[in-house]
């Protein structure tokens, strides 16, 4: 079940390959993805000591839970295997990939976070990814009619 998704990332970037991490959170930073409070605009993943992290995403305070000076962008660590996390930053350092997250989900009662290695999508290929989508709502709203 998705919780919350980064609509932009399809738009961005042309994905290559995907994982799924799990992410540490505090309790209230749990329930408030859970009422999907958080976005993932704006977000990225950057290698730092050898773990990846979280960068920039926003899980809004928990209406309910008594935190002062509760920072709703703060970095958040990522839980992957050793393995992984190398050959993410390997593909990562050749020139115009990145890291992005895609979306938040719930897998066996349990908070996981959906990322991607992908590389950065030109001017022109956006323009052809906003024409492939018009034409094929056009053949959707005349097959509809």
């Amino acid at each position: 079940m998705s919780l919350v998704f980064n609509k932009k990332a399809q738009y961005e970037y042309s994905i290559s390959k995907k994982f799924i991490a799990g992410i540490v959170l505090e309790g209230a930073e749990v329930k408030s993805l859970r009422l999907q409070q958080a976005s993932l605009n704006g977000s990225y993943i950057k290698e730092i000591g050898g773990e990846l992290f979280l960068i920039n995403a926003q899980i809004n305070a928990y209406a309910f839970a008594h935190q002062e000076n509760y920072d709703p962008k703060k970095s958040r660590k990522l839980l992957l295997k050793k393995s992984e996390v190398e050959s993410l930053t390997e593909a990562s350092k050749q020139k115009g990939f990145a890291i992005i997250p895609i979306a938040f989900f719930i897998s066996h009662n349990r908070i996981k976070l959906e990322i991607a290695l992908a590389k950065g999508k030109k001017e022109y290929e956006k323009r052809e990814t906003i024409k492939k989508r018009d034409l094929k709502r056009e053949i959707e709203k005349s097959m509809k009619n």
